[in-house]
C-alpha cells in the first residue's frame, strides 16, 4: 500500500523550484545506469526484507529502478521538498512495487523521521540531490534512523552545465547571455558548488567506511530532448528568463541543431556511487 502524504513540520514544500516541471523531469532526466542499480541492489544481498529511504527522490528514479532487481524490498520511504515530484514518484512506483509498502514525507531530508519504528532503513540513497541538502545534518539523521548494517549511497554524474564538450560549452554561453555569467540556482540565487567533497562529508560522519565506484555512461541526446532537460534544471528553468524563455528555447534549438554530429549530441559522462557504512558494518 501507499500511505497518504506525511508532511514534515520543519519544512515547507518547495513547489517554486521544480513543481511546474515534474512531468518534464520524469520524461527528460537520464535514469541510473544498470551497473549502478545492480551495485546498490548487491548491498542488500544478506538483508531478508530491505527497507529503502530515498532522499531527494524527485520522480522516484532510484526506487523505480531498484524494485525490479530487488523484488523482496519490504518498504520504501520517499522524501522530497516538492509535492508534485512526490506524486510523480508514487505514480512511477505503483506498477512495480508489488507487496512493497510506500510512505511519502514532504520536507527537508534532515527532518525525516520514519512513520513506524520497525522500518529502519537498510539502504539510504541520495541521487543527484545531495548538493541541495544540509549534508552534515542529513548524515546525522541517517545515523539516528538507519539499521545497524545500513548502507548510505550518494550518487550522481554532474549535469550538462558541467559536461565538457563543444556543444555544451556553446549552450552554456547562450544561457549566460540571458542569465549572466554565474550559474543560476533556481530560487536560491547562484550556485557556488558544495565547497568540499561528498566523500569528506561521509568520512566525517558515522558512515565513515567509504568505497567509491565509477561507471562510464554514454548518452545520445536529440536537440529537443536537451530543451526538455533544461526546463528541469535549476540553472535554466523557464521562470528564470523573465518572459524570454520562448526566445531562449528558439535560439537554443538553432544552436543545438547546428552542433549535431551523426544525428545526435553526444555526452560521455561518469556516474559515481559512494557507498558508506559505519565502521565494522560491512553488509
Amino acid at each position: 500500500m501507499t500511505s497518504p502524504n506525511q508532511p514534515a513540520s520543519a519544512a515547507v514544500s518547495d513547489e517554486a523550484l521544480f513543481g511546474p516541471e515534474a512531468t518534464d523531469y520524469a520524461r527528460y532526466r537520464p535514469g541510473l545506469p544498470d551497473t549502478a542499480v545492480h551495485l546498490l541492489a548487491a548491498t542488500q544481498h544478506c538483508v531478508p526484507a530491505p527497507v529503502l529511504l530515498d532522499l531527494g527522490t524527485g520522480t522516484g528514479q532510484v526506487p523505480r529502478a531498484l524494485l525490479p532487481v530487488l523484488p523482496r524490498m519490504a518498504h520504501i520511504d520517499l522524501v522530497d521538498v516538492n509535492e508534485s515530484m512526490l506524486e510523480a514518484a508514487r505514480s512511477a512506483i505503483e506498477p512495480v512495487r508489488g507487496a512493497c509498502t510506500v510512505d511519502v514525507f514532504t520536507g527537508a531530508a534532515h527532518t525525516f523521521a520514519p512513520a513506524a519504528p520497525d522500518r529502519a532503513p537498510t539502504l539510504i540513497t541520495c541521487s543527484r540531490s545531495f548538493h541541495w541538502m544540509a549534508r552534515p545534518e542529513v548524515l546525522a539523521m541517517a545515523d539516528r534512523v538507519a539499521a545497524p548494517h545500513a548502507v548510505v549511497a550518494i550518487t550522481g554524474d554532474g549535469s550538462l552545465w558541467t559536461h565538457q564538450a563543444d556543444w555544451t560549452a556553446a549552450l552554456r554561453e547562450l544561457i549566460q547571455s540571458y542569465l549572466g555569467e554565474d550559474r543560476r540556482a533556481g530560487t536560491r540565487g547562484t550556485y557556488a558548488g558544495p565547497g568540499r567533497s561528498y566523500k569528506d562529508d561521509l568520512t566525517d560522519s558515522a558512515f565513515s567506511a567509504v568505497t567509491e565506484h565509477h561507471f562510464p555512461v554514454s548518452r545520445a541526446w536529440a536537440p529537443e530532448d536537451v530543451l526538455g532537460y533544461l526546463r528541469t534544471t535549476s540553472f535554466a528553468r523557464p521562470a528564470l528568463f523573465a518572459g524570454h524563455h520562448h526566445e531562449f528555447e528558439a535560439a537554443a534549438l538553432r544552436l543545438l541543431q547546428d552542433q549535431v554530429r551523426g544525428g545526435v549530441l553526444k555526452e560521455d559522462a561518469v556516474f559515481t556511487v559512494l557507498l558508506a557504512r559505519r565502521p565494522g558494518g560491512d553488509a
